[in-house]
């Protein structure tokens, strides 16, 4: 079956999953920049202190799983 398709189409998928890995990885390493950039401002310090913005959230990913309740 990949002889029907041909090597350029492979390539062309290989591109394409590459492209969108890297698009995410990006997204992930400038959200996190701007993140850190916000709540080490005044401004985000300012907010932190006006509304009381807990930044350290725990979700269900970071419950330990191995204590008992």
């Amino acid at each position: 079956m990949l002889a029907n398709i041909g090597a350029s189409s492979i390539v062309l998928v290989f591109n394409i999953i590459f492209v969108i890995v890297g698009l995410f990885l990006l997204y992930k390493v400038i959200s996190a920049g701007v993140k850190a950039g916000i709540n080490k401002s005044v401004v985000g310090q300012l907010i932190e202190k006006k509304y009381g913005v807990n930044v350290n959230k725990q979700s269900i990913l970071h419950k330990d799983l191995d204590k008992d309740k």
